[in-house]
């Protein structure tokens, strides 16, 4: 059955038509506070500042069981073939990011599929464990990824940097920009240096030509560059060659890119800074909150679930067309980077899963964000009042991370920074008459707060999982494959083939490129 078919979306399209007025106190008071909130893990959700009631509630959880989502929530814990598109040619893999982070719940009613996953992980894990220990000179990895191979790891090596072992470091390549790659071999010690290469296929043009650059300039000085590049990918890629690299380490094809942040993707680097126990804590928080999206059946419970709920209440229902994601973190600069990558390449989709028809309602929003308090003096002027409503995500935490905050006018500064994130979702929702159409505020803009004690690699081992199983409940409400990327290779195809007629590998008779190219 499609999304518009299901009986509970006809009920939410009339309750759209009025939905709660949040800038009436018979709606939005004390009780509502109280009542609209959930918790899990370390996390707590509150979202009495979004334009839901108990009639929408009750109907966006309809229109949760109705997908099926427990079935396939549990489907894909169990490694089910769940990256397919039927009735075309599709990828057609299990999805397994959540089996490598069961590593402390194995046990007799495990699945084979997962024990086997677990043991290939594990296996992984004790290569890092010998490789680490060689490393006693080193203090720099150079991560030479994109995408998926880069942005979960810079915004967990920069929400947690502060606990960096030894001075060590993380510095990144992920673009072809040779302006880029070179400034960043001027502020690199190469003795002490090692470059990861992480890429599944190896054939990635940015990975490629990054890595031959990086390669050129260490020999150039007289290192031997096998002895300073490490490869993770896929078994079997370009790249799985040991005699150029001095260890090799495996994600397998099962992992998506943006889901592989919990794989080898994630340890070797961050393992490396923080420290395997970090990596193991980090671990911990995704699989708790992988067991409660799994075995949490009252979708009003359910962290994930409900969010993604909330999510497609705002998209489908009352059709906005944005998503922000706002940390009042200032360590959390590159977290909505990577959930704009999740969400939107998870999302993006105009296909159905089941039948490969297009489909004819919204899916993924355009997804973006800042940290808090420099975005309100920024483009917070939209979000209050301009003529689009943005739906926000807010992120905090009570305590500061390093627990060293002077009180200055009475507070800390961690409460003034927790104060303007509460302030920003009330102002948002209960807005402000005035009859100078200047100083206006209309309110009901949607928003809901994610808060917890603290970011440590638990609370953001937990936040992460949270976004992923966020992204797939959407995805499978909508009826779309959350697990493949299509979309990004048309443009690299046409990449490569622009590349082959500027060196002379082929002649195109297409008159648009030509002319294209002529501009270079």
């Amino acid at each position: 059955m499609k999304f518009v078919d299901y009986s509970a979306y006809q009920k939410l399209k009339k309750l759209a038509k009025t939905p709660p007025d949040l800038t009436q106190h018979v709606v939005f008071n004390t009780n509502r506070i109280v009542n609209m909130s959930l918790s899990a893990c370390s996390w707590k959700l509150l979202y009495s500042t979004e334009r839901v009631n108990e009639d929408i509630k009750n109907y966006l959880c309809q229109l949760a069981l109705e997908a099926n989502v427990y079935e396939k929530m549990y489907n894909m814990q169990n490694m089910k073939v769940m990256n397919f598109v039927n009735g075309v040619k599709s990828e057609e893999r299990a999805v397994g990011h959540t089996a490598i982070r069961s590593l402390n719940s194995i046990n007799d009613f495990s699945s084979e599929a997962i024990i086997n996953v677990s043991k290939l992980y594990r296996n992984e894990l004790e290569k890092l464990k010998i490789f680490l220990s060689k490393l006693n000179q080193i203090s720099t990895i150079v991560v030479v990824g994109i995408g998926g191979s880069y942005l979960g790891i810079n915004a967990i090596y920069n929400a947690y940097k502060v606990h960096s072992k030894n001075n060590r470091r993380l510095m990144f390549i992920s673009s072809v920009d040779s302006d880029d790659a070179l400034s960043l071999l001027k502020e690199i010690d190469m003795k002490s240096t090692i470059v990861a290469v992480i890429s599944k296929s190896g054939t990635t043009i940015e990975i490629k030509s990054q890595q031959e650059l990086f390669r050129k300039k260490f020999e150039a000085k007289g290192f031997n560059s096998k002895k300073h590049f490490v490869a993770i990918t896929s078994p079997g890629s370009e790249i799985d060659n040991r005699s150029n690299y001095c260890e090799v380490f495996y994600v397998w094809d099962f992992i998506g890119g943006r889901y592989s942040l919990s794989s080898m993707v994630g340890a070797l680097p961050l393992a490396f800074v923080f420290g395997i126990d970090m990596w193991m804590s980090f671990l911990d928080g995704m699989h708790d909150m992988d067991v409660h999206a799994l075995t949490e059946k009252d979708p009003t419970k359910n962290l994930p679930l409900f969010g993604a709920l909330l999510g497609i209440w705002n998209r489908n229902f009352l059709n906005y067309s944005s998503y922000a994601v706002i940390p009042y973190s200032q360590c959390m600069h590159q977290y909505s980077l990577h959930l704009q990558q999740l969400f939107m390449e998870s999302n993006g989709k105009s296909t159905l899963q089941n039948d490969s028809s297009l489909i004819t309602w919204s899916t993924s929003p355009i997804v973006f964000g800042t940290v808090g308090t420099q975005c309100q003096h920024s483009y917070f002027q939209a979000v209050h009042q301009g003529t689009e409503i943005i739906p926000i995500e807010f992120i905090g935490f009570r305590e500061s991370q390093l627990e060293c905050d002077d009180i200055i006018d009475g507070t800390t500064n961690q409460k003034k920074l927790t104060v303007n994130m509460f302030a920003q979702s009330l102002a948002l929702a209960r807005g402000k008459y005035n009859a100078n159409n200047n100083k206006y505020f209309s309110g009901n803009r949607p928003s809901h707060i994610l808060i917890s004690d603290k970011l440590d690699a638990y609370s953001i081992g937990n936040l992460l999982a949270y976004h992923e199983h966020y992204a797939v409940y959407q995805g499978w409400i909508w009826g779309i494959n959350s697990f493949d990327q299509e979309g990004v290779e048309l443009g690299k195809a046409l990449a490569n083939d622009m590349l082959n007629i500027c060196n002379g590998k082929i002649i195109s008779s297409d008159e648009i490129i030509a002319t294209l190219l002529h501009e270079l």
